[in-house]
């Protein structure tokens, strides 16, 4: 007999970007962020002028509709903010054409180790000592913050 957890009889899932919205204390506080006195000095200092801060607000209110009372619209209104959120913020990513992207994946041996004689030029090489010296500092900072109490 087959297991009833199993996922193929499932009809598809009603809401399938539920993934893309925010719990809705962070649109909040984006919105109180964007509002206040340091972020409008922020935005002023950085952009020249202050910025639009009310689809914080919509996207609070529709995220709180979607969550008490699961408004369809509010859904739909939600996950469209955020994919035009993400696409704003990836535009400069998918433009960019000074790299080329690669078109296959990488070789299944990429992480192997380097060949011997590589190993022993860079045996001394600055960059292997400062490494050798930052994780000999690490192990020293967390010996010297232990405690035990008596």
């Amino acid at each position: 007999m087959p297991d009833s957890s199993t996922t193929e009889n499932e009809p598809p899932e009603k809401h399938p970007y539920t993934w893309l919205i925010r719990p809705c204390e962070l649109y909040k506080a984006e919105y109180k962020e964007c509002t206040s006195i340091r972020g409008r000095f922020h935005q002023y200092f950085v952009f020249g002028e202050f910025l639009n801060c009310t689809q914080w607000k919509i996207d609070y209110d529709n995220c709180y509709l979607w969550n008490k009372y699961k408004n369809e619209t509010a859904y739909k209104d939600l996950v469209n903010s955020e994919r035009t959120r993400r696409f704003i913020r990836l535009q400069g990513h998918y433009t960019n054409d000074v790299w080329e992207k690669r078109e296959t994946r990488p070789p299944e041996n990429w992480n192997t180790p380097l060949p011997d004689w590589i190993e022993e030029k860079n045996k001394n090489s600055f960059l292997k000592i400062a490494s050798e010296k930052l994780k000999s500092e690490k192990s020293e900072v967390i010996a010297k913050n232990s405690c035990t109490i008596l």
